[in-house]
């Protein structure tokens, strides 16, 4: 019995192997087209991962990470972040942004279903490229359009109040209101790019669908329900997932830009801390430490979401 199975792995290891290299000589050329993407991504990706490594050291520039000492103990630098008055209060942040902003997911499918009910013609493009076109604004410029807007002295909204004869409120320096700009400026920049995945999903559906469901009498509001979204739902839970994955990496550009000494007790989150602590003040081990910490939240939200979804719904990433 053992000679019998030990002949049969054998036997299966080469066969596993041709089969293999049959599959990528058969479409050598797709695997060429891979290539470049995949040198790529671990010169980029993989190679500078060895990095991580900072995060327990005691590192030092000039001695490289390899050269720096241990620290001791190892954990040193994430228990000093966890120890620390800011921990509360950037977790505390970033979770409050980014679960806001998570909230507003059904956003670009309601617009990808109102779009995909308009008739094709003129008007259909216009409003597609007006809803596509505040993506490319820059975020610096967009930032600066909030400014110039919400300014209370010489911005629209101071203009607006004095006409109206009432003192503007300073909403770019209130804390309370900063989660609200940050999202919702964000719902506007982004909603009509991040709609185009779902309209191209429901380019995708078989006509024939939508004629049964005219046939049997159904209404345009029926046949988003009973075709549209279920079609939608696979589409929609890889999103989803993909954007819990990120829950902890709130950009760190707009919110550094948006952020004063007014509005800092609500603006303060784990990416702009990082910079702060990592390239302002010189703490290579602290920052890539707190860094980790965020990367490690990600990877279990991710793990765990996938797994969730797959089990309810037979959607996941892998």
């Amino acid at each position: 019995m053992k000679g019998s199975l030990s002949t049969r792995r054998t036997s299966f290891s080469p066969k596993k192997k041709s089969t293999l290299f049959r599959r990528v000589r058969r479409n050598w050329g797709l695997y060429l087209l891979l290539l470049p993407a995949l040198i790529l991504l671990i010169c980029f990706s993989y190679k500078p991962m060895y990095g991580v490594l900072i995060a327990f050291k005691n590192f030092r520039p000039a001695e490289g990470i390899m050269g720096s000492a241990w620290a001791d103990p190892w954990y040193k630098y994430l228990k000093k972040y966890f120890d620390s008055y800011q921990f509360i209060s950037t977790l505390k942040n970033t979770l409050t942004i980014t679960i806001y902003q998570l909230l507003t997911f059904p956003i670009p499918i309601i617009l990808a279903l109102g779009i995909n009910q308009l008739k094709e013609g003129r008007y259909k493009k216009v409003f597609q490229t007006v809803t596509y076109m505040p993506h490319f604004i820059s975020t610096v410029v967009m930032v600066g359009l909030l400014i110039l807007l919400l300014s209370p002295g010489s911005g629209l909204l101071g203009a607006i109040s004095k006409a109206l004869g009432f003192k503007a409120p300073n909403l770019m320096g209130n804390a309370g209101a900063f989660k609200h700009l940050y999202v919702w400026s964000d719902v506007w920049q982004h909603t009509g790019w991040d709609s185009i995945i779902y309209l191209a999903a429901l380019s995708g559906i078989d006509p024939s669908l939508y004629e049964a469901a005219t046939v049997d009498g159904a209404s345009k509001l029926q046949r988003m329900r009973y075709v549209d979204i279920p079609m939608l739902m696979p589409t929609a839970m890889i999103m989803l997932i993909m954007r819990v994955g990120n829950i902890m990496s709130l950009g760190f550009e707009k919110v550094y830009l948006m952020q004063n000494n007014l509005n800092i007790s609500a603006s303060e989150i784990i990416s702009t801390y990082v910079y702060k602590i990592g390239v302002i003040d010189t703490q290579y081990s602290y920052s890539a430490a707190i860094n980790l910490f965020s990367t490690v939240i990600n990877f279990i939200l991710l793990i765990s979401v996938n797994q969730i979804s797959k089990k309810l719904s037979d959607n996941s990433l892998w």
